[in-house]
Formats: C-alpha cells, structure tokens, sequence
C-alpha cells in the first residue's frame, strides 16, 4: 500500500512538473512577444528577401520566443494576412524547426544538474519589476523562467526518486521491443506523435523522454523514434489554427506538417548509421548494456542521454532543412496541389479576409490583421463611393433602382464590418499588450469608426438622388457641380486609403488636409450659387434643398476622410 502511495505521489509530481514547465515555457514566451512584438513584426515582414534570410529569420524568432509553435502560427497569420508569400513562409518554418532545438538544449541542462537554487532568486528578482511597472514583462518573463527551471529540477528529482533504470516491471516493458526492428520504431514514432497532440506540448513531451532515457529505463533508439513522433505532432498546431483561415493560410500550415514527415520519412531510411553518428559525437556507447559493465558505468553512460536527445533533434532539423531548402518552389506546388484554391462567393462574411476566421495567433500579430481588414474596409467604402457617382448619372430607371440597391447593400455591409473589426479588436486588447499596440488598437477603432461614417454619407447622397430621381431631377448645371466636388471626394478617398496601406513614415497627412479645404471651399461657393439659383427662379425650392443637402453630405464625407487620417497618424 506504501509503495503505490509513493507512485501515486511520484505520478502527481511528475504531472506536476510538467504543467509548471509548460506554463513558464507559456509566460516566458508571452513576455518575449510583448516586449519584442513589434519588433518581431517587422522582422518577419522585411528579413524574407531569399529563401536563406527566411530560414535565418525563423530560426531567430524561434530562439528568441521559444516556441516554434508560436512561430508558426505567426507565419500562418502573417500569410493570411496577405504579408507574407507562401514561399517565404515556408523558408521561416523551416527555420523555426531549427530555433525550436534551443528547447531541448535548455532541458538538457536543466536535467543534468539540479538548477533548482536559482529559482528562489528569479522569483524574487521578479516580483520586484512586476511592482515596477516600467520593468513589468521583463518580470513576467523571469517568472516564466523560474517557472520552467523548477518543473525541469522537480522533473529532474522526481525522475531520480522514481528509480526508473532499477524498475523491474520498466525495464521489462520496454526490453520486450526489439530496439532493431523498424516496427519498433514506428511504433514509438506513432506514441511520440499522439502524446504530443493530446498535451499540445511537444516540450513537455520531450522532457518525459529524456527523464526515460537518462534514468536508463528508456533506450536510446527507442527515445529518438518519440523525438521524431514529436515533430510531426507538434505541427498539428498550426493546421488546427488554420483549418478556417484563408487557402493560402491552410497551406502554409501544411507545408510545416509536410516539412517534418519528409523528414521523418527519410530519416528512417538512415535511421540507426545516424544515431549511431549523434552518440559517437557526445561520446555515448549506445553497445554499452548494464549487465556488462555493472550499474555504476551504465549509469554514468546514460546520464550522457539528454545531451543525445538534443544533438539529434538539433542535427536532424538541420539536416532536413539542408536537404529542402533548395526545393521551396516544388514544396509550394504540392502544397497548392493538395489544397485547392476555392473560389469565394460575393458575401459579406467572405468580404472579412483576414479576422473572424478562428485562427490562433499572438496578439501582436492579430493587431496586423485588423489593420490589413481596415485597409480593405477603405477600399471598400471608396467603392461604394464610386457607385454613388455613377447613380449621378444613370437615367435608365431599372438601372437606377438596381445600383441603389446595391448602394443599400453596401450601407449594411460597412455596419457589419465596422463591428466585426471593433468586436475583434476588443477581444484583442483583453491580452496583455505592449504600450505601442494599445495605442495602434485605440486608433484602429476610431479608423473603423469613421470609415463607417463615410459608408452612411455615402448612402445618404444616394437616398437624396433616389428621392429626386422619383420627382424633379436635378439640372445640368447642379450636375456638373456635383461632379466636380465628388472628384475631389474621390482624390481625397484615394489619398486616404494610400495612407492606410503604407507606412506613416513614407506619408504625408497635408495633402489630405489640402484636399479638405478644397472640399470645403468648393462646397460653400455651390450653396452659395445655389441661393441666387433659387432666387433667380432657375430652378424649383425643392431642387435646390436637395443639391445643398447632397453637398453637405459631400463636405461631411470629407470631415470624416480627415478624421480617418488623423486616426492614422495618431492625432
């Protein structure tokens, strides 16, 4: 009864463990991103040129946020988002499978000497920033690191008390697997595979192996086939995420599941002449048994096993990398081959191309989404614009009453997208977000905000022709009126939207206040001629009401253009 209270115990612990490491893996990476987020955006944008710079780019962010699994769905987002080509997301995941190796590294060491008196330290030294809220993330991230170096030293001890290597019932388990045969192999590559997809942590995964193979329960062929299960498991991740994302999105996820099974596919070709390689590079007697040499040698040869574990998941990373880095072009081929493109129908729910897709990502990234929708959501008010002026025009009387109702459609749409955008960045800024993507979210709202403002004006012009077109129309002189002032609407929407899709240091906003005021001056000289029109008897009261209302709704147009702009450059 003692005895399986102590594996009860042993069990709880070991479970235990684990949580702490992936939740300190969670809070370090969190804080990396939110200190780096920005930063991290732009270098995944711009360090793309070739496919070199991408795989260096991959590796880079992988290190620095440890998590490939955040990497990737980084770069999943970034194509969906449209800023990012396949091809160059391709090169960056195949970086972060080599970035994500620091991992195993950072476990090794932990495993092979007790780490745990520097915890004590770091939780201090952390609680000290948080208060401090200058230094708060970089609190944050140091209780991660506490965190992950107490649940590798509690793993560490917990493996120890255990006395895997001396467990009969152990050791007979997994000496009844013939460490030669391929079945062996498969095997434990499909158990690596599924553990890592139930716990979605193919670094908790990873630590469970190493206790296994350091205490000497787990040999080391065996061990490596987990490692290998793991990386194909871990890349369920991101096809998950982007099971409802865009086409290009999907297929991004599943060059990163196609990356790793090659992979694993040709490593087992070579499999036992390579890790034969990666044992004699650590200086591991992998002929070595225990009833050979006595406990004591066989113990101190095993404890060489994480360090194994990590040089082979190092070395067969760079190696698939090696061998697919020159094949990006076809990998992009077969990918598309095996995800078809679909052809989207005209709807609303489809005109939202880059949020409300259910797609896992960082905060910071989903920042860049939203502001790639709001572009769209420009363009589209600009569109719909361009309806209004041909309603201006148009005499046919189906034609007319079939523009308009598209005007109406449209007037629903931009209602729609608005809150779609406002909803989805509200549920972004619950994160926890750097001081300079709060204030780009607070800008994005009032971006939204006014763009929907122009969708009304835009309708509201439309509804007053609409009402005309029923009645007296309009002259040729308030035509031409009109269109002269919806020309420049038209330069100012133009000017809006380029600053909307570039960056704000390669704009200027005083064109567009320039194109304001020649809005605003033209729309007083046209009230002011239409007063005397009125009074001369030109044409009727009622004409004359609805041109001025139609101007007012031009000049407002062009106060809510300004406001977009100033939005824009957060003033």
């Amino acid at each position: 009864m003692d005895a399986n209270l102590d594996y009860m115990s042993a069990a709880l612990r070991l479970v235990g463990s684990l949580g702490l490491l992936i939740f300190g893996m969670k809070m370090m990476s969190e804080a990396l991103q939110k200190m780096a987020g920005p930063k991290l955006r732009h270098v995944l944008a711009r360090m793309t040129t070739n496919r070199f710079t991408g795989m260096l780019t991959g590796v880079m962010v992988t290190a620095a946020v440890q998590s490939s699994t955040a990497t990737t769905v980084m770069t999943v987002s970034f194509v969906n988002a449209a800023l990012l080509t396949l091809a160059q997301a391709i090169s960056i995941i195949m970086g972060a499978n080599i970035g994500t190796t620091l991992t195993a590294w950072i476990m090794s060491a932990g495993l092979s000497f007790n780490i745990t008196d520097f915890v004590w330290p770091l939780f201090i030294i952390a609680m000290f920033l948080i208060y401090k809220k200058r230094h708060e993330t970089g609190g944050y991230f140091l209780f991660g690191m506490a965190f992950l170096l107490l649940g590798l030293g509690t793993l560490r001890q917990t493996g120890s008390d255990m006395n895997l290597g001396e467990n009969e019932a152990v050791l007979g388990f997994f000496s009844s697997f013939d460490p030669n045969s391929m079945g062996t192999t498969l095997l434990f590559l499909l158990i690596g595979g599924v553990l890592t997809m139930c716990v979605q942590s193919s670094a908790a995964v990873m630590a469970i192996t190493m206790i296994l193979c350091s205490s000497g329960a787990l040999p080391i062929y065996q061990g490596i086939a987990l490692v290998m299960g793991e990386n194909i498991g871990t890349t369920v991740t991101s096809n998950l995420a982007a099971l409802s994302a865009s086409t290009q999105a999907r297929r991004a996820a599943f060059a990163h599941m196609f990356f790793n099974v090659f992979g694993v596919c040709w490593m087992l070709l070579v499999f036992h002449p390579f890790v034969d390689m990666v044992c004699g590079l650590v200086g591991y007697d992998s002929a070595m048994t225990r009833e050979a040499v006595g406990n004591a040698a066989f113990m101190q040869n095993a404890a060489k096993l994480s360090v194994v574990l990590a040089t082979f998941h190092t070395c067969f990373n760079i190696a698939n990398t090696a061998v697919l880095i020159g094949f990006i072009p076809q990998i992009e081929r077969i990918v598309c081959w095996v995800i078809k493109g679909k052809k989207e129908a005209d709807s609303i729910s489809n005109r939202l191309q880059y949020i409300g897709n259910g797609l896992v990502q960082t905060p910071e990234i989903a920042v860049l989404q939203a502001q790639k929708e709001t572009t769209l959501f420009g363009q589209t008010v600009q569109g719909m614009f361009g309806m209004v002026r041909n309603l201006l025009d148009e005499k046919n009387g189906k034609h007319f009453s079939r523009l308009f109702s598209q005007i109406e459609s449209e007037e629903d749409a931009t209602d729609q997208t608005e809150l779609a955008i406002a909803n989805y960045l509200a549920q972004v800024s619950d994160d926890h977000l750097s001081a300079e993507t709060k204030t780009k979210i607070r800008q994005m709202m009032r971006e939204v905000s006014e763009l929907e403002s122009i969708g009304d004006a835009c309708y509201n012009v439309g509804r007053t022709l609409e009402r005309l077109h029923s009645g007296k129309e309009l002259l040729a002189e308030q035509v031409d009126g009109l269109h002269e002032m919806m020309q420049l609407c038209d330069e100012a929407l133009s000017q809006m939207n380029k600053l909307l899709s570039s960056p704000r240091e390669e704009n200027d906003i005083r064109e567009t206040f320039r194109l304001e005021n020649c809005i605003n001056a033209m729309a007083r000289r046209l009230k002011a001629d239409n007063i005397t029109a009125v009074n001369e008897h030109r044409y009727s009261y009622v004409q004359g009401t609805a041109y001025a209302d139609i101007i007012s709704h031009l000049e407002k147009l062009g106060d809510y253009i300004v406001n977009v702009a100033e939005a824009r450059f957060g003033k």
